[in-house]
């Protein structure tokens, strides 16, 4: 999908920068070093709060995960039957292909086990069950949210964690603008086959920001990048899934030539090739780009 927003936008209010297309991010030197700001962030909430690190680890859970905060985050005081409900979130799922209707119930079900979701009291008609984030949840959003602002700023000298700080109302209105942009937008929505072996899988999406976070120190050999040792059952453990679940990942990649190891039977350091790594960051590009983009959108509704 080629990039059809101009390649920067103005800048909004407080904002000292112009908003980054997808395309300058993707290309720009320093991004391997905002990735792994977010992926350290993200690694340090898996280990912090494994469950609810768990909720989004997926590509399908992140898509319902966002679904589910934006129509929170849509909720007008003044209906107090407007916001998130299951039969608003498993409608969403559906429609933007996420899940299936079983899946999407079920998701929702977990987290009200977990407390990550309840019921919003004194609602006047007792056959609408409106429900809401708890701390725990929103205080993992927001955090995720802010290590993107200082990811993009690491890009270009900006100040945007600077302002989202302290100002809620922004954390909200763009989380719910971006997430609208990025389930439309076929790069975000259907990632290359060759980072989608990780993505689709329960659990791959912290797999791959572990092996993002290891990227920066790593060396280069033409065109693969050298991570050092990688032992398949550390991942497992670490992310609380199966060994064989973590092989499915790699097998592909291992088979078409873009990652492995320097010697057989998975010993020595484990390499990843540019393509690969191009392929990640032509999807986490978007994402970065729709954040950025849904900042200025969410300062010109609170101007």
């Amino acid at each position: 999908m080629t990039d059809a927003r101009p390649r920067f936008l103005p800048v909004s209010g407080p904002l000292t920068t112009p908003a980054l297309s997808a395309h300058a991010i993707a290309s720009h030197p320093d991004f391997i070093e905002a990735e792994a700001i977010v992926a350290r962030r993200l690694i340090g909430i898996h280990e912090s709060t494994p469950r609810i690190s768990r909720l989004k680890s997926s590509h399908r859970k992140w898509m319902i995960t966002q679904s589910l905060f934006a129509l929170s985050s849509a909720r007008d005081p003044a209906d107090p039957l407007s916001g998130l409900t299951a039969s608003r979130l498993i409608d969403t799922v559906v429609e933007i292909g996420a899940a299936s209707r079983n899946t999407a119930s079920a998701f929702l079900q977990e987290m009200l086990a977990y407390k990550f979701l309840r019921e919003v009291p004194d609602i006047p008609d007792k056959r609408v069950r409106v429900l809401e984030p708890t701390e725990v949840s929103v205080r993992a959003m927001q955090g995720w949210f802010d290590c993107h602002m200082q990811g993009l700023d690491r890009l270009d000298g900006g100040n945007r964690l600077q302002v989202v700080t302290g100002r809620p109302d922004l954390f909200r209105l763009a989380q719910q603008h971006a997430a609208g942009h990025l389930v439309e937008d076929p790069d975000w929505h259907d990632p290359r086959d060759s980072i989608g072996h990780f993505l689709w899988s329960e659990a791959g999406g912290m797999v791959l920001h572990d092996l993002i976070a290891r990227v920066p120190g790593g060396r280069r050999e033409g065109t693969r990048i050298i991570l050092g040792p990688l032992a398949l059952a550390d991942l497992a453990e670490k992310y609380a899934i199966s060994v064989s679940n973590v092989k499915r990942m790699f097998s592909p990649v291992e088979k078409d030539g873009l990652a492995g190891w320097e010697s057989p039977r998975r010993k020595g350091s484990f390499w990843m090739s540019e393509t690969l790594l191009g392929d990640y960051f032509h999807w986490q590009a978007a994402k970065f780009a729709a954040l950025d983009e849904a900042l200025r959108w969410a300062l010109a509704q609170t101007a």
